[in-house]
């Protein structure tokens, strides 16, 4: 996918379009139209999308102060395309979450989920990340609310689907665990409350 390097595209817009508001008033409109045109199709591009693409890249090589940074030069989060700012949201989360700030991720993804997810895939793994942050915070209903609801998803990532996979057997093994817990101090207290010494008869 082309894409132009967010500082030369601010540099970009404040040419065509600086130029052509100068041409517009020393030589007319149509002189300067064409850089106009040019000039606001890359103010256009730059508030649907923000800087979420470079932002994004910058997420996988765990350069979390520079997406940080990458991501705080999109000044309009609000003004983006549905889909990208769902993804500025998810973005802001991971490295929330990678910073060990638990709350501050779950706020930015619960925000990610009431947006349009471009497929069931991504909305998996947003889930996925609420249900982790909720089982670290013993919210346990919460995080079987949300694999559920990840269960119930298209998930085409294999990746992303086993670690669905995963967490639903952590989830069952913590419930095994739970329930065997409880079956064993039943079963101490009837094993306790069930003892009766029986004299022997005394041989004579």
């Amino acid at each position: 996918m082309f894409k132009i390097n967010i500082y030369l595209k601010f540099a970009l817009i404040a040419i065509f379009l600086g130029g052509g508001i100068i041409l517009a008033f020393t030589q007319g409109f149509w002189y300067a139209f064409i850089f106009l045109l040019i000039g606001l199709g890359l103010l256009a591009s730059y508030i649907l999308l923000g800087t979420i693409q470079s932002a994004a890249e910058m997420v996988q090589t765990m350069d979390l102060d520079g997406a940080e940074k990458r991501l705080n030069l999109t000044y309009f989060p609000r003004l983006l395309y549905v889909s990208n700012r769902a993804f500025y949201f998810i973005i802001k989360g991971t490295i929330a979450i990678n910073r060990n700030d638990s709350t501050t991720a779950e706020g930015y993804f619960n925000q990610a989920l009431e947006l349009k997810l471009p497929t069931e895939t991504e909305k998996g793994m947003v889930l996925l990340q609420l249900a982790n942050i909720s089982a670290q915070k013993n919210k346990w209903t919460a995080a079987q609310n949300y694999y559920r609801d990840a269960k119930k998803l298209n998930i085409t990532d294999s990746q992303l689907k086993a670690q669905v996979d995963e967490f639903g057997k952590a989830l069952k093994n913590r419930g095994q665990a739970k329930s065997g817990q409880g079956m064993g101090r039943k079963g101490q207290q009837m094993m306790q409350g069930g003892k009766s010494k029986r004299r022997r008869p005394k041989m004579r």
